[in-house]
């Protein structure tokens, strides 16, 4: 009786310790991958925020680049509208992620477009102003890269730790944890800062 006793406290207490691994382990991890989600939308943001400055750059230029700029300012409003937004409770959604990443790249493909078109006007490239505009985008689109970089790095360590043993006996079982989506490009390629020709040939 007394070894049954032993062998059943030794393996609940085995159990508990297997389990524990998972207890502070995959809420860490989770909220590492949420702090990183929290940098890629702020470096979004910060790409949004550029727009105004280019709006009143480029709003005396040639009639092509005011038309390009309106479907760089729709594509803002759409990549900023509340309703594609993720909340960090969302990241396991792959069809709110796929939405998202849709809007942004978008928008960032209506911004090289403006860039493309411009490279066509010397003298809007010679502007100051704008000059410094395509400096900051550029910047701005390699911190947006990086950041997604480390996002989806924290993403995948913390998807491995929910699979693994033994962690996934706490994942599974006290935390009901699901995995969480990366972020992709959405078409090849949309991942990577645009090339910003400052030469003015």
């Amino acid at each position: 009786m007394f070894k049954r006793l032993a062998m059943l406290a030794t393996l609940i207490f085995g159990s508990l310790a297997l389990a524990s691994c998972g207890i502070n382990s995959v809420p860490a991890a989770e909220e590492n991958a949420k702090a990183k989600w929290a940098d890629v939308e702020a470096a979004f943001q910060e790409r949004a925020n550029l727009v105004p400055n280019l709006e009143q750059i480029t709003m005396s230029s040639a009639e092509q680049e005011r038309e390009t700029l309106e479907s760089v300012i729709e594509a803002r409003a759409s990549a900023t509208r509340p309703e594609i937004q993720i909340d960090s409770d969302d990241l396991n959604n792959p069809e709110a992620m796929a939405q998202y990443q849709q809007a942004q790249n978008t928008f960032g493909g209506a911004l090289s477009r403006l860039m493309a078109t411009v490279e066509a006007y010397p003298e809007l490239r010679s502007q100051e102003n704008f000059g410094r505009f395509m400096t900051q985008l550029e910047g701005q689109e390699n911190r947006i890269r990086v950041a997604i970089r480390d996002y989806n790095e924290a993403v995948r360590q913390y998807n491995t730790t929910i699979r693994t043993f033994p962690d996934t006996i706490g994942a599974n079982i006290i935390h009901g944890a699901e995995p969480m989506v990366p972020y992709e490009a959405v078409s090849e390629g949309a991942e990577v800062a645009p090339e910003l020709d400052m030469r003015g040939e």
